[in-house]
């Protein structure tokens, strides 16, 4: 191992001396420089060096490079002459793509670092980026990233479309499936086409580009509509046969690359769809390359790729929502928004309508009112999908969502999201009573279970009550009752809001305050909400009954908690806590009680080691060393992995 460190070393000396000779690096420094490399060739030289020592090795010459470059530039300036190259202006990027060999040698797998090693080559433009393509192509054939890289190399800097394209094609075979590689080779066709043809325009034999430019389209169909109003200035009354002729073979020169474009995209097109049959976001990027560019039967190509993509995701829901969108192109902008009369408009509803009968699903219910809350939100002059920030109805539009909605419910397909965003719409528009009907309605059906409607219906109730003066009793009953009803209905886990609710409601009514503990308890007993859940219930009533009861009752109450199965190690720690605080006070009682909670608690989470922790830095805060080192060494005897048990 050392003599070939020491054989490589030796073989930089020339390199060393020319650094020196021309004032680059002083001996000093280039010792240090040779101190590094010894070091990082040591670690090359391993039995099993590993990457990241070639990658080191690999920053450490870069930065070195980088600041040789720096430091021959200054020299350069102070000189009078100008100098030539020499050999230590190769040596630094000599190295570094040797390191690069070996550690893709050693590490051929890793694609990562050979697109590194492919990055440093273009970068450097070393004349090694043909020999390094083809190692990576070997080792790599089923990366369709590799293939384009070699494909783009080809094209861009050496200007071989052939062996270009004969890598695409190539990629294509090895790798069928991938979609960019598709898509990738369409643009380096249509790139080629363009380059053509805008030789051609330089030459003055032939006009326009294949990159369509909207703003040029549209002058030019607003010219069309508007002949009328254009005269030419040199307009002669007779035509010349020559000026015909003339007129016909610009036109045939320039559709000669209009045609070849179209050509080439149906065939790729063809072949990309026998390839990828099922893959619908293949299709749209070919839409969307055909509409950037101009080409000959372009209308028809479009029909052509919309009614295959009709007739193979017809029952997919993200077909119908993009072309839906899709007819909305150009349509919609921040300044003008958009009316509900809009034809294009008109066309997204049709298109959904007639999704709705050929997929009657949720998800498409869903993305159909997402894109008219969305149409709703730019009427509004508001570029955002949440239409509650500044909502100002716009009638038509929002008549034919509230049909949608009822659409939904009436098939069936209605979500728990959706009927939550479909009460929120009735309060938006202010009609609380219609609101009102609506979530009882639907918690009482359908959706019993749902915490977010039943939300929804107790604040309607509770906004509903007179705010002139306190709530009556028959209010405060009925109140009462729709929070019964939601908090039977519910799951314990997903309550966590409406029992919050209800305790800060009923916090100043005592009748209705003792009937939700009571409830809670029965809860709890049923739905054993222990620490499984991150929304402790009996953790909640407990601190609620603190505090506007006191200490008392609410050691009562969590003594009743406690009493249940599977009380949950949440309600033990909070409890704890509470009694600790008050045990730091100089309260005996809460110290005892802290200490039962303590040994409950470790009865039942015996093989909780922070449990323990707490327990003994509870005896050693407030109880003596005796009983500090009882826990200790009952959390010795206890625990399984007795070593995880370090206290300092």
């Amino acid at each position: 191992m050392a003599d070939v460190v020491q054989y490589r070393l030796e073989r930089m000396v020339e390199d060393f001396d020319d650094l020196e000779r021309r004032g680059i690096f002083t001996n000093a420094e280039i010792r240090e420089i040779v101190k590094q490399r010894r070091k990082f060739e040591y670690r090359l030289k391993r039995p099993s060096p590993l990457k990241q020592d070639f990658l080191a090795y690999i920053d450490y010459e870069s930065q070195l490079d980088e600041l040789r470059s720096l430091r021959r530039k200054a020299v350069s300036r102070h000189s009078e002459k100008k100098k030539k190259k020499s050999i230590s202006d190769f040596a630094g990027v000599q190295k570094i793509v040797e390191i690069y060999r070996l550690a893709t040698m050693r590490y051929k797998g890793d694609i990562n670092l050979w697109f590194r090693y492919i990055e440093f080559c273009k970068q450097k433009r070393n004349g090694r980026m043909k020999k390094v393509l083809a190692q990576v192509i070997r080792f790599h054939p089923k990366v369709p990233a590799v293939w384009m890289h070699a494909a783009a190399w080809e094209f861009d800097r050496n200007l071989n479309v052939a062996a270009a394209r004969a890598l695409m094609q190539n990629g294509l075979r090895v790798c069928p499936n991938s979609e960019d590689l598709w898509v990738e080779y369409l643009r380096m066709e249509l790139t080629y086409l363009n380059k053509l043809k805008t030789r051609r325009v330089a030459l003055g034999e032939d006009k326009g580009s294949l990159v369509r430019d909207k703003k040029n389209v549209e002058d030019e169909k607003w010219k069309d509509e508007n002949k009328e109003l254009f005269m030419s200035l040199d307009e002669k009354e007779g035509n010349d046969d020559s000026d015909v002729e003339d007129v016909e073979d610009v036109s045939e020169k320039v559709d000669v690359f209009r045609e070849k474009g179209s050509n080439v995209l149906q065939a790729i097109y063809s072949g990309a769809v026998e390839a990828l049959p099922s893959s619908f976001e293949l299709r749209k990027r070919f839409l969307e390359i055909l509409e950037a560019t101009d080409l000959a039967h372009s209308d028809e190509i479009r029909n052509t790729i919309l009614s295959d993509l009709k007739r193979d995701f017809y029952k997919d829901p993200e077909y119908w929502n993009w072309l839906a969108r899709h007819e909305m192109c150009g349509c919609i902008s921040k300044e003008t928004g958009v009316e509900f009369a809009n034809p294009q408009l008109q066309k997204a509803i049709q298109v959904f309508e007639e999704a709705l009968q050929t997929v009657t699903s949720s998800s498409m219910f869903e993305m159909y009112i997402k894109f008219l809350m969305e149409t709703i939100a730019w009427s509004n002059g508001d570029n955002n999908d949440d239409v509650s920030a500044s909502f100002n109805p716009a009638g038509d539009c929002i008549s034919h969502l509230i049909n949608v909605y009822q659409k939904a419910d009436g098939t069936g397909c209605l979500t728990e999201e959706l009927a939550s965003e479909y009460v929120s719409l009735y309060l938006k528009l202010g009609k609380t009573h219609e609101a009102q009907k609506l979530a009882e309605k639907l918690s009482s059906g359908k959706f019993a279970g749902s915490a977010k409607l039943w939300l929804s219906r107790v604040y309607i109730e509770i906004g509903s009550l007179s705010t002139n003066s306190s709530p009556t009793k028959a209010e405060l009953q009925s109140v009462f009752e729709v929070l019964s009803n939601a908090l039977r209905n519910v799951p314990i886990s997903e309550s966590e809001s409406l029992w919050l609710m209800a305790f800060e409601f009923y916090a100043h009514q005592r009748t209705y305050f003792d009937k939700l503990v009571e409830m809670s308890i029965l809860s709890v007993a049923k739905g054993n909400n222990g620490s499984d859940h991150e929304f402790c219930l009996a953790s909640v009533v407990v601190k609620f009954v603190l505090e506007k009861k006191g200490i008392h009752n609410a050691r009562e109450i969590y003594k009743r908690f406690v009493a249940l199965p599977r009380p949950g190690l949440v309600l033990y720690k909070d409890c704890i806590e509470i009694e600790t605080k008050l045990a730091s006070q100089g309260d005996k009682d809460s110290l005892r009680n802290a200490r039962k909670l303590y040994d409950s608690a470790v009865a039942s989470y015996s093989q909780d080691v922070e449990l323990w922790k707490d327990y003994y830095s509870l005896e050693t805060k407030l109880g003596t060393s005796e009983t500090a080192n009882g826990v200790y060494w009952r959390a010795r005897k206890t625990l399984k992995g007795s070593a995880d048990f370090i206290v300092g």
